[in-house]
């Protein structure tokens, strides 16, 4: 009889590194890769590996997130799959917030165990991806773990923001220190040279947890009865590694955590490259999307290079240089941009509307004519006016204006927001 495996996704927090692109939207309802959401990875991979049931745990900001996961995750009538949002709730247990990453899963614990289950795996909503989740579960019922941690290599400085894991020659973890520091010493959870040498990690001898997780059902049970047990990685991990088998599964595949700023806007513009580590288009394991029937984009007089266009989109009379151009972008004679995320927009305005706008002083939606855009982030139904000049520098300071923000050396423009024309920033 095969297992039977239910798929949980953590929504997680208040997305706080990845301000203002969190400011209206929960994080894995950011838009990627211009058509997509972040929430779909997960989604699609759990669809792809044959596990089709899926809840998605939400707390922050869910509205699009709710409204994304409804109009694009649809089963046939003769299936029994579904992708079910499950938003923080108050009962007569509980009525706070979810506290972690293992308190969501606690809150929702009843919820679950209304289905027949033998194995959970939990997912994140923020990361980019492709993975077979029926290997990391071959894994786990090989070898009869209890918990079964997946895990990529890394070298000793990419250490610091992830937990370690700390194994012997079966693979099977001993020791778990989460986000150690730059300073502290680390050669005893160096991977054993026999799994070095059969896994190819080369100079990436630390085994770091992707936040990915299989448990089984009664040892989940376990694992949550702990006290004071709030997150997987921080709490329950480490303690059940000392009374529970609990396994490490290796992935060599290519794999991001778009956590803060900077890792979304590098992973989204590395997918202009031609030698891209990831790609959508897999025949075999495809990325579902929401439908939007939306007509083919039209580009007249432009110059293109190493760029992402998506359906819906204008583009006339622009220059653009590794960009990633969003579904219904509008971008007007005169653009200049490079190293650059133009989200696009959530609707069409008319020509009554554009007429409006401009007797109104309000610029349309989308770049305006002679605009120039660098090492930017364009959010949705932002207004850029004409004449602007947006620059942003890896040496450029933090800061923060009327609509716009500058992170990690990107000058990031909130949704919704109006740059008038001739602006620089």
């Amino acid at each position: 009889m095969p297992e039977r495996v239910v798929t949980v996704i953590l929504g997680g927090g208040r997305g706080t590194r990845l301000y203002p692109l969190t400011a209206h939207r929960a994080k894995p309802a950011v838009p990627l890769g211009g058509k997509y959401r972040l929430i779909d990875i997960p989604v699609s991979n759990s669809i792809n590996s044959g596990y089709r049931s899926v809840y998605v745990l939400t707390q922050f900001n869910s509205a699009s997130l709710n409204r994304h996961v409804g109009r694009s995750f649809h089963f046939d009538v003769f299936s029994r799959g579904f992708v079910e949002i499950l938003a923080a709730e108050q009962t007569r247990v509980t009525g706070d917030w979810f506290q972690g990453t293992a308190d969501a899963v606690r809150k929702q614990l009843r919820h679950f165990d209304e289905d027949d289950y033998d194995h959970m795996l939990i997912l994140a909503g923020d990361h980019l991806y492709r993975m077979d989740y029926r290997e990391l579960v071959a894994t786990h019922l090989r070898s009869g773990a209890d918990v079964t941690v997946s895990t990529i290599a890394v070298d000793r400085r990419g250490c610091d923001g992830f937990g370690i894991v700390g194994v012997d020659d079966a693979g099977r973890v001993r020791r778990f220190r989460e986000k150690p520091s730059p300073d502290e010493d680390l050669s005893a959870l160096a991977a054993p040279s026999s799994l070095q040498e059969r896994w190819g990690l080369g100079d990436r001898r630390y085994l770091a947890s992707m936040g990915i997780y299989v448990f089984r059902r009664d040892a989940l049970h376990r694992g949550l009865a702990l006290p004071d047990a709030m997150d997987f990685g921080r709490d329950i991990l480490p303690a059940m590694a000392e009374t529970h088998h609990v396994q490490a599964h290796h992935f060599s595949g290519y794999w991001e955590d778009i956590g803060t700023i900077n890792a979304f806007f590098e992973a989204n513009l590395a997918l202009c490259d031609p030698d891209s580590r990831f790609r959508f288009w897999d025949e075999d394991a495809p990325i579902y999307t929401r439908r939007r029937f939306l007509p083919a984009s039209r580009v007249l007089d432009s110059h293109l290079d190493r760029c992402i266009i998506t359906e819906g989109c204008l583009v006339e009379g622009a220059r653009l240089e590794r960009c990633v151009v969003g579904l219904r972008s509008r971008v007007q004679p005169g653009v200049r941009a490079r190293d650059t995320i133009i989200m696009g927009a959530d609707y069409y305005e008319s020509d009554d509307r554009r007429r409006a706008n401009r007797a109104a002083g309000l610029p349309d939606i989308g770049i305006g004519e002679g605009t120039v855009l660098e090492r930017c982030i364009i959010d949705k139904n932002a207004r850029i006016g004409a004449g602007c000049v947006l620059r942003g520098a890896p040496d450029r300071p933090d800061a923060e204006g009327d609509g716009w923000v500058v992170r990690d050396g990107i000058v990031v423009v909130g949704k919704n927001a109006v740059i008038p024309p001739g602006a620089t920033i």
